[in-house]
């Protein structure tokens, strides 16, 4: 397989804390010869684990990004011990145009995975991630939010694995980042994700859902920041005592957690984020669009649980996912 194409502007095995770029050569209409530039930000200390934290795998969340800057602006060589890799904006055209996707050339980072060294910008992104990036990584957290579409309870995840012995030290990672809500996640189709990607290789791997709505708030940012300082305390490369609060542990076991909507229209919904809702109870109704005097559609809760997650736009087309359910264990 032909090289990466992407080049860091600094050295990533350096002593010390450096901020620089990953350089992608990108021709287009405006500079023949120009590049997307990624910021990055490594610092090391010594030998020990490495992590590699992201934001803005999807560039509508933010989040991830504010943590990250502000982790990268203040750390420091002598308060860690083995190496710290801080991407911000990860798919850095998506995020400066605020979209989920690349402007660029359509695509999904985290569907994207394993990417191409040949292909389109969004590919050679996750294919520098996965030959480059991932092999150096001991844990991996990779922040997300619900974007423009989704409302999310906030929650760091893991996922089930067959491999329970990693299994459990991503649940341990993720109990450490210690957000209000704590998931084992179901994913609706984990083919091509950065998630995957991660875990394929055997690494511990952190993500996140903390809010949505295209913004972010006091209370998520702050969410982002005590996790990720806890997550490298947890790994040993930060000094520092974990900062821990109550948090509630939720699960999705089946496809049942998942609603979609059979009609486009107006929703309403009939219970808040984070409500609980019984078995077959009305969790919203679609009204339509084109008349009135016609009932709304009903969408009926398919397991008893809470709401993790809702659409936050008041349209919803066919096939939108509506809503996400979880179970609390307790």
């Amino acid at each position: 397989m032909r090289e990466s194409s992407v080049t860091p502007t600094i050295d990533l095995d350096a002593d010390g804390v450096h901020h620089g770029y990953l350089r992608l050569p990108y021709s287009r209409d405006d500079s023949a010869w120009g590049s997307v530039m990624i910021p990055i930000t490594v610092a090391k200390n010594g030998d020990g684990q490495t992590a590699l934290l992201t934001g803005a795998n999807h560039g509508d969340e933010y989040e991830g990004p504010l943590a990250l800057v502000e982790m990268a602006a203040n750390i420091r060589a002598a308060d860690i011990t083995g190496r710290v890799i801080i991407i911000p904006f990860m798919n850095m055209p998506a995020f400066i145009a605020g979209s989920r996707t690349s402007p660029i050339d359509g695509g999904n980072l985290n569907r994207a995975f394993p990417g191409r060294p040949d292909g389109s910008v969004t590919e050679k992104i996750a294919d520098y991630f996965q030959r480059y990036l991932l092999p150096m990584a001991d844990i991996v957290l990779d922040f997300h939010s619900g974007g423009k579409t989704l409302d999310f309870l906030p929650y760091a995840a893991s996922h089930l694995l067959d491999d329970k012995e990693q299994e459990a030290r991503c649940c341990a990672a993720r109990d450490a980042f210690n957000a209000p809500f704590s998931m084992q996640m179901l994913e609706i189709d984990a083919a091509g994700m950065y998630d995957e990607a991660a875990e394929n290789m055997g690494k511990t791997f952190v993500t996140t859902e903390l809010g949505g709505g295209g913004t972010s708030c006091v209370e998520s940012v702050e969410i982002a920041r005590k996790g990720v300082r806890n997550i490298l305390i947890h790994a040993g490369i930060m000094n520092g005592e974990l900062e821990i609060a109550p948090t509630r542990h939720l699960s999705q076991t089946d496809s049942d957690c998942f609603h979609f909507a059979e009609t486009r229209g107006v929703v309403e919904f009939t219970v808040g984020l984070g409500d609980p809702i019984k078995k077959g109870a009305v969790l919203a109704k679609i009204w339509e669009l084109r008349r009135t005097g016609h009932p709304p559609q009903e969408i009926h809760a398919k397991m008893d649980g809470l709401l993790a997650v809702r659409h936050t736009l008041g349209l919803v087309q066919l096939g939108d996912c509506l809503a996400v359910l979880a179970q609390e264990n307790t």
